[in-house]
């Protein structure tokens, strides 16, 4: 009989944790305090139009007020400066979210490194990057977070165990090694250029697929009852699918996140998580 693997459900850690966020919003609301997320679009990327619209959908149920900045492509990176440095300047913004991608012309490093590390709620800026390195509190990215928190809800220890994490993305491939490797796993990270990636991969009784290639993963690159995480999300003419190709892995591991209903939905949950955490620590 053929057993197949459990399914990580990122909806219902994502309405739970949601859940814990309204609760911190209710409690700064009693000390006068009303978070506010700032969230700035520019252009008319129709996936960043659906995923913002998405986000403030989350903000709104858990009490969270947003401050809508879209502007058009043409925008000037001075532009783009002065509305960062105006909602760093807000006391009623407590989380700023530039939206990626940025077009064309438009410098995402000089962004986020603008962006008050107090209120990087996407967890990107240098500092907040470093201080995960040195094992400090600060605000972390929201996808690998997201993944900590699913692991944590399914019972799914870390500790000891062999980690793979393919993708070395500063979003989420090497965050989502410092948070492997925080909590004790032994991680490698592979990419593009590792050799043998399949073999590489059946070493992991955890493995995080992070590249965005459709389907990259298949059954020959997973262990017999790892742990297989799905960050992929991509738009295919069959809808979306994930970077592992669902049907052939899910018999082999033990745990497994869908696409959808994975790991998307926790990258928004963190995102409110991570504002009311910043807004309950405002001055």
């Amino acid at each position: 009989m053929l057993t197949l693997a459990q399914i990580i459900d990122g909806n219902l850690v994502a309405k739970i944790t949601r859940q814990y966020a309204a609760d911190l919003v209710a409690q700064a609301e009693l000390r006068g305090i009303s978070p506010g997320l700032a969230v700035v679009l520019v252009g008319e990327d129709p996936a960043s139009q659906s995923y913002v619209r998405m986000k403030e959908r989350d903000c709104a149920e858990v009490g969270i007020k947003s401050f809508d900045y879209r502007r058009p492509a043409e925008i000037s990176q001075a532009g783009l400066n002065g509305i960062i440095d105006e909602c760093n300047s807000d006391s009623g913004i407590h989380g700023i979210l530039v939206q990626m991608p940025l077009p064309d012309g438009l410098d995402a490093e000089e962004a986020i490194a603008r962006i008050s590390p107090k209120k990087d709620v996407d967890g990107f800026h240098p500092l907040n990057l470093g201080r995960l390195v040195r094992g400090l509190p600060a605000l972390r990215a929201c996808t690998p977070w997201g993944v900590m928190a699913m692991l944590d809800h399914y019972g799914i220890d870390p500790a000891g165990k062999r980690a793979v994490v393919v993708g070395r993305s500063t979003i989420v491939g090497k965050p989502m090694a410092l948070m492997l490797l925080e909590r004790h796993a032994t991680v490698t990270v592979a990419h593009s250029r590792t050799q043998d990636l399949q073999a590489v991969c059946r070493e992991a009784d955890i493995l995080v697929a992070a590249v965005g290639r459709p389907h990259m993963i298949t059954a020959d690159h997973v262990k017999p009852g790892a742990v297989v995480i799905d960050v992929g999300i991509n738009r295919t003419d069959s809808g979306l699918v994930g970077d592992v190709e669902f049907a052939t892995v899910e018999p082999v591991a033990s745990w497994i996140t869908p696409v959808p209903g994975g790991v998307g939905p926790m990258t928004r949950a963190m995102l409110v998580l991570n504002t009311a955490q910043a807004a309950s620590v405002s001055d």
